[in-house]
């Protein structure tokens, strides 16, 4: 238990699944950028490379962010948190600096209201797209299954 809470060897603890939740922020900004889901495979890839690579649940596949899109993001510092079952990335993003598939530059471009303002619709947090998702990805399947 104290090697993995407070050793210095990497010993990643991987879910039920075999996946771990991966935070992707801004190394300049700090800005959140994305929430991935890495598997050992990601997770050595992403170390050896220095370019992030993640699993998607949806296609059940290894993908290295940026590899269509061309919005590579590179590794600045990648951070394990105490019980090693979460990553932090702080990434450089190449060309427009999105990483979200939507087009803007962070996922998280929504403002979910609370308290008083429950009731109160999603409030965009970005005026503007960074890409045309149809330009880059043309026909290729939305990732995003409902």
């Amino acid at each position: 238990m104290q090697q993995v809470e407070e050793g210095a060897e990497l010993a990643p603890r991987f879910g039920p699944d075999g996946l771990m939740p991966c935070v992707t922020s801004d190394a300049g900004t700090g800005e959140v950028l994305m929430l991935g889901w890495m598997d050992a495979a990601a997770l050595a890839l992403t170390l050896e490379t220095g370019e992030a690579h993640y699993f998607s649940r949806t296609r059940q596949a290894l993908w290295r962010k940026g590899a269509t899109s061309g919005l590579v993001q590179r590794v600045v510092e990648a951070r394990i948190d105490d019980d090693q079952d979460a990553l932090w990335l702080r990434v450089d993003v190449a060309g427009s600096g999105a990483s979200c598939h939507v087009g803007y530059r962070s996922c998280f471009y929504r403002a979910v209201p609370f308290g008083r303002d429950a009731d109160q619709p999603l409030a965009f947090t970005e005026d503007r797209k960074t890409f045309d998702p149809d330009e880059v990805y043309g026909d290729a399947p939305n990732p995003t299954r409902l």
